[in-house]
């Protein structure tokens, strides 16, 4: 899971271009009123994160600064007030996501002080937003894992393993928690996947021979084994 974190705050200004996933409207889920964690109509936005540069900068220099981000140094109030203002605007605003459960984690209360909503709202709400989001997923699934709901996590992984077979990124990032959650099966299917688009990763192929679950690709072992021609 590291690695998608880390693949996150890397290329966070491209990931629109990565993922090469279409929105969908989105009119009839702002305006889910009995939705108990809200409905998502906000009087700035709601954005989405892999999009509006302008607006993303906006809010993020009024209210998602480097110190609420490293929750060190307030902004306008309470750090929660200030991320939540953030996904609010930007519903799967993934650092915003990661920040708000670290601090339900620092704060050991969830909703935080100023924050509208719980933690797991607010995945809710990322995913009801951008449902084809598959980063937001797996932020969501790595959520879950730690909180001891592995079938809940596999659900949202195997959505995006499922629902995402031509995006390379999606593909390897899934592979990626199939690996640390030790289904190798499932792992060797997105090794395999790769591979086929043409994406060799290493990451996948050694995980998995380490844990002796490695097998070649049919057609590649098949090659392999035809002899050679005079």
């Amino acid at each position: 899971m590291k690695q998608l974190l880390n693949t996150i705050h890397a290329t966070a200004p491209a990931l629109g271009l990565l993922l090469a996933l279409s929105c969908g409207p989105v009119s009839a889920q702002l305006k889910d009123t009995d939705n108990p964690c809200g409905n998502l109509e906000n009087h700035y936005g709601p954005f989405d994160y892999r999009q509006h540069e302008g607006s993303k900068r906006l809010v993020e220099v009024a209210h998602f600064t480097p110190g609420v981000e490293r929750l060190t140094l307030k902004a306008t109030g309470p750090f929660g007030g200030d991320i939540g203002y953030t996904l609010r605007a930007f519903p799967n605003h993934y650092r915003a996501l990661q920040t708000m459960e670290r601090l339900v984690e620092k704060e050991k209360a969830d909703p935080p002080e100023s924050a509208r909503y719980t933690i797991e709202c607010y995945y809710e709400r990322a995913i009801r937003f951008v449902p084809d989001d598959h980063i937001v997923r797996l932020l969501y699934a790595n959520f879950l894992v730690k909180r001891q709901r592995r079938d809940a996590a596999m659900q949202q992984i195997d959505y995006v393993a499922e629902t995402t077979k031509e995006n390379p990124l999606a593909q390897l990032n899934t592979g990626r928690m199939y690996l640390e959650l030790k289904e190798y099966d499932k792992a060797l299917v997105m090794a395999h996947r790769l591979l086929a688009m043409g994406y060799d990763r290493k990451e996948l192929r050694d995980g998995l021979a380490a844990a002796g679950k490695w097998v070649d690709p049919p057609s590649t072992a098949a090659s392999e084994s035809e002899p050679t021609k005079p």
